[in-house]
Parts: structure tokens; sequence; C-alpha cells
């Protein structure tokens, strides 16, 4: 019996364009995730990318106590692990748990329990972003963390998708058999797990896109987005044409939309039924051209000192001269 099959059969299920183009899938199910992961065969899932909720009390989520919290995770990553296939990964986004002022950084409680599934980590990816909640008592955060865990020694991973170009496309060996001649890797090097994205160049700092608030083309009514761009990376560097991309909580589709921009299979689950309409809504638009996202790779908007926001206000130049 097909996923496909199994999933349908399920409450409140739906499968859209599941004739999409041949072979392609398309599942939207609403309902409880751990429920539904238990429908999902062994060994099924080539690339699972997700951003589960940070038990922070957002209107999807009621907070619990960190352990509670964590303790009922484990039971979603345990189905997770079970239904990736050998040479699939998991790509884990979070952040920061806050209770009475103390961080509790999330991918650190994190990693056991994925060790404790056998995975391996290959890289802790640090997604930074400009803007955010001000924080009054210490520093503004303005990044978060990406755990990507393989589940076995035999993961895939594409790196020419990914390249960012030379630094020093001209730069020769000095020394040895190969002295005088190209050092470098003509389709381009390997990017560090902290990127910046500027425009058709990624440079080896961060990776930085926008997250997606106020004007972001992208933005919908989840408060805790994020954007399409961020998932292209995963969906291109993890998986091949074809391949299913798993998003557990997938909140308004972004994961389903990144892998279908690159030919993937999608599955997402989300108990929220707007978020599940919305997502439906986006993936239509996507096949009609209408949907706006922001191109892989777009500069960063940086103010150039001629907008007037951007100007430092007369009331700040001449503050605290009259004290």
């Amino acid at each position: 019996m097909t996923v496909q099959k199994k999933i349908v059969d399920l409450p409140k299920s739906q499968e859209i364009y599941p004739n999409f183009i041949k072979g392609k899938t398309i599942i939207l199910h609403e309902g409880d995730t751990l429920e539904f992961l238990k429908s999902v065969p062994n060994n099924y899932i080539n690339l699972v990318v997700t951003s589960p909720p940070y038990n922070i009390g957002k209107i999807y989520e009621s907070k619990t106590d960190l352990q509670t919290y964590l303790s009922d995770q484990e039971e979603v990553i345990i189905e997770l692990v079970r239904t990736l296939k050998v040479s699939g990964s998991i790509c884990w986004e979070v952040g920061n748990f806050i209770e009475n002022g103390e961080v509790f950084p999330l991918d650190v409680y994190f990693y056991d329990i994925f060790k404790n599934q056998g995975l391996k980590l290959r890289n802790r990816i640090v997604w930074h972003f400009g803007h955010g909640l001000h924080c009054k008592n210490r520093f503004s955060g303005r990044y978060e963390i990406i755990l990507w865990f393989s589940k076995t020694d035999e993961y895939i991973f594409n790196l020419d998708p990914v390249r960012i170009p030379a630094k020093y496309p001209g730069k020769r060996a000095y020394k040895g058999s190969n002295k005088g001649n190209l050092s470098g890797n003509p389709k381009g090097k390997n990017p560090s797990d902290i990127w910046k994205i500027l425009e058709n160049e990624w440079e080896d700092a961060f990776w930085e896109f926008p997250n997606v608030k106020s004007n972001h083309p992208e933005k919908t009514v989840h408060p805790c987005q994020f954007p399409v761009e961020l998932v292209e990376r995963c969906v291109l560097a993890l998986t091949n044409k074809e391949h299913y991309v798993l998003d557990p909580y997938c909140g308004v589709g972004t994961t389903l939309i990144a892998g279908l921009k690159h030919q993937r299979k999608v599955i997402g689950v989300d108990k929220e039924a707007n978020y599940i309409e919305i997502a439906k809504n986006r993936i239509n638009n996507f096949f009609e051209g209408k949907l706006r996202t922001r191109p892989l790779g777009k500069r960063v908007y940086q103010p150039t000192g001629r907008e007037k926001v951007a100007k430092v206000p007369e009331e700040w130049i001449n503050y605290g001269k009259n004290k």
C-alpha cells in the first residue's frame, strides 16, 4: 500500500494535485502530526525540513514546561527517524525557549534527542536575520539554528547546486605537483555553515535571509513563517528530483512550495485548519504563476541613507544638548 493511499484514508486528510505531471504528489493533512506519522511506512521519506513549535505560547501552541515539551517532541522525532530513508536527512530549525528572562537554546536540548536515535549531526547552520523583537534586558536575538542530521553515513549531499562563487578564482597552487595550476573548482567553492546571501553571490559569512515580517512578499497570517529560499537550499543540497520532502509542522506550506519549485514530491501536516487552507491557496497560486516569493539569492536590502527613515532625525541630533 502506498503512503498516498494510506494518508488519504485518514480523517480530515486531503490530497491535492495527485496527478500533477506524472509521478508528482502533493499531500496536505489537517490533523495531529504524531497520528499522521504513524501511518507513513518505514524508510519512505528523503528529507524532513521543519520548524517545530518553540513552546513560547504562540496562538497555535500551548506553552508547557520545557521537559514536557521536549518529551512530546521526542515522540515525533522517533517517528520521523523511522520514516526516513537510509540516505535521508532531517533539517530541524529552532530558536530559543525563554522562561523568566532566561534563555534556553533549543538546539542544545534537541541534539541529544537526535543522537539517542542514532542520527549524526552534519552541520549546525546559523540563519541570521536583521529584524525582530527588541529586547530590553538582554541583546536582541537575530539568528536561529538549523540542525542538519543524517540517518547514516550514506546520506545525499549535492554540493554543485549550492556552490558559491570563488572569492579568488584566479588563485593558483604555489607548490607541490599542482604548482602553477588553478587551485579552485570552476563550479565554485563549498559554502560554510554560516552564510550571507548577496545578489548573485553567496559570501561565506551568514545565511542571511530576511525573516518573513511586515513587507516581505511571502507574508501571511502565520506569526513564525520562514522564507522559501531558506528551505530551497536544504532541498537542493539534500534531495534529488522526485524525492519526498516532509514537513510535519507545515504551517502555511513554505516547505511544500520550496520542494515544488525544484520538482520534489511534498507532504505537509498541520493541526490548524486556517494554515492548511492558506497553504492550499499558496500552492494553487504557485501553479498559476501568482505566488510572490523572494528570488533565491536576492540581495538583502540595505538602506542608502537617502531614505527619510534611514536618516538620523533632528531630535536625536539635538538630544541632550539642552540638558
